[in-house]
């Protein structure tokens, strides 16, 4: 290729021409953002938070001490959750994140259960939001919590599949944080009862 043609190739089409490679690797809720009318042409730092540009990749120190049982990180913002194990073995997967700031929690919290078929119960305050909702359902294709939760030493928070896969990228949860559910059966299978969590 020509010097010419090098030149000619500006922000916009680079950006553009990765997301359309990205496409076929990436995960729907991945590959929906890049291909969004919200890329324009201008420093990606500015658009960080409206693309996949904000979903990278990050080094466990900043936020742990170490890695005993492993350590996870949920970046509200970002809408993703990197997890670390032992060994230093490091995955990130997109996330469903709570649709709302009051129903948001960060800070510290670990792993207290892992449960492979969970069942769910709507707390109190979403039956209150939603009272045709029913107080129990059973482990199955219905289950808002998916194939595999995770649960946590805050009353009601989990980390989850969901069947409902349009949630994954989104704020659509009631608190919880949602993955696909072939990504909670990979994080469940490498979680510990102990592993440390940290959502920023």
């Amino acid at each position: 290729m020509s010097n010419t043609k090098l030149i000619g190739l500006n922000r916009r089409n680079f950006i553009l021409s990765a997301g359309a490679a990205a496409t076929g690797l990436a995960s729907p809720a991945i590959a929906q953002s890049i291909a969004s009318s919200d890329v324009v042409e201008r420093d990606v730092t500015d658009v960080v938070n409206r693309n996949v540009s904000s979903f990278r990749s990050l080094e466990w120190q900043p936020y742990f001490s170490n890695l005993r049982k492993g350590a996870i990180l949920v970046d509200i913002d970002s809408r993703a959750l990197h997890m670390w194990t032992e060994d230093g073995g490091y995955k990130l997967y997109p996330s469903s994140v709570p649709q709302s700031e009051d129903l948001t929690r960060r800070g510290r919290t670990s792993i207290i259960r892992k449960v492979d078929g969970p069942t769910w119960s709507p707390t109190p305050a979403m039956l209150r939001r939603n009272p045709d909702w029913p107080p129990f359902v059973p482990a199955g294709p219905d289950n808002p919590l998916g194939t595999h939760a995770l649960y946590l030493t805050w009353t009601y928070y989990r980390i989850h599949g969901t069947h409902d896969t349009r949630k994954i990228g989104r704020k659509s949860s009631n608190g919880c944080i949602g993955l696909f559910n072939e990504h909670i059966a990979e994080v469940y299978a490498k979680a510990k009862v102990g592993t440390q969590v940290l959502l920023i």
